[in-house]
């Protein structure tokens, strides 16, 4: 964590830097209009994805003057990022902010989550809830524990140690947005495009944020805790796998093979003293045998299909 001195949008504004704001957006006709209004007071242009909306989200955020992408289905947070992404990428922005449209985030600390940009010292800024005890202290302990699991996770996979991989309040750099790619549409891409981001060697920078849970609409999240906690811990460990799939899959191949010739080595020694084929022995040998080249096959895949990614992302940057 690197500390920072907050800076104020007359000092952004001499920097010259285009700031574009992006605000994922499902039903928030509540709180939209608050958070685009303070958003406005430190950037360029707001941009709204309306992730099929069924209220007057949408309305309202367009009578604002913020640019507004919609979706015609619900496509989940990560669908809606991506939209964000893709229409910064069309705007060419210097420095691209992410926020929720509930209120959980305070947009006047958004000068404090670009500042570490703008002075040339990261790539993507986290703001964080767990720097110091102020970001937490409406949240809930359950979410507390959640997240910090899932964050103790990614830093086993990832170079950069981090407090807060949830947090939905960050910045990228112009360089961040052109090369970062995600895939996943639902709550579990913030912990890819932190992946990704550490893969890429982009410089990653927390400082610290507040977080409100009692926000006017009275839910802060459309899906439910567990639902969320499980969908991300089965991506991360979906994402590392296919990352290092030699060893997360290649050696428990190599030790299922082991096993499975170890049983047929002892079914033949039954069968040498008693003349019987021991059909639990037997099945469990074929059984492991199977397990171990499945395995080793997919992990081969996986390994090959990783090599000819880099190879083709490595020509095109």
């Amino acid at each position: 964590m690197v500390e920072i001195q907050p800076i104020e949008m007359s000092e952004i504004a001499k920097t010259k830097q285009f700031v574009v704001v992006g605000i994922p957006a499902f039903n928030e006709e509540q709180t939209i209009a608050r958070v685009i209004l303070e958003a406005q007071k430190f950037s360029d242009k707001v941009i709204v994805c309306d992730d099929g909306s069924i209220d007057y989200t949408a309305k309202i955020a367009e009578s604002l003057g913020a640019d507004v992408v919609r979706h015609e289905k619900n496509g989940g947070y990560g669908a809606s990022i991506k939209s964000l992404f893709v229409r910064a990428q069309e705007l060419n922005v210097d420095v691209f902010v992410t926020l929720d449209a509930d209120g959980q985030h305070e947009p006047n600390e958004i000068p404090t989550v670009i500042k570490p940009i703008l002075d040339g010292e990261a790539d993507v800024v986290i703001g964080s809830r767990f720097v110091d005890k102020k970001g937490t202290a409406e949240m809930p302990l359950y979410r507390q524990l959640g997240a910090r699991l899932i964050t103790k996770m990614v830093n086993g996979s990832a170079k950069n140690g981090i407090t807060d991989s949830q947090s939905g309040f960050r910045a990228y750099s112009h360089n961040a947005l052109d090369r970062l790619t995600f895939f996943e549409d639902g709550m579990g891409a913030s912990v890819e495009i932190l992946l990704k981001a550490n893969k890429s060697d982009l410089r990653i920078v927390e400082v610290p944020s507040t977080c409100k849970y009692n926000t006017s609409n009275g839910n802060t999240s459309t899906e439910h805790p567990l639902t969320h906690a499980m969908g991300v811990v089965f991506l991360l460990i979906r994402l590392i796998v296919e990352e290092r799939p030699l060893l997360f899959l290649g050696v428990p191949s190599l030790l299922c093979l082991l096993i499975g010739v170890g049983f047929g080595i002892w079914m033949l020694q039954v069968y040498e003293l008693r003349k019987i084929i021991e059909t639990n022995i037997a099945l469990a040998s074929i059984g492991f045998i199977l397990i171990g080249f499945f395995l080793l096959s997919t992990a081969i895949t996986l390994y090959a299909i990783t090599r000819i990614s880099e190879k083709f992302g490595k020509r095109e940057e």
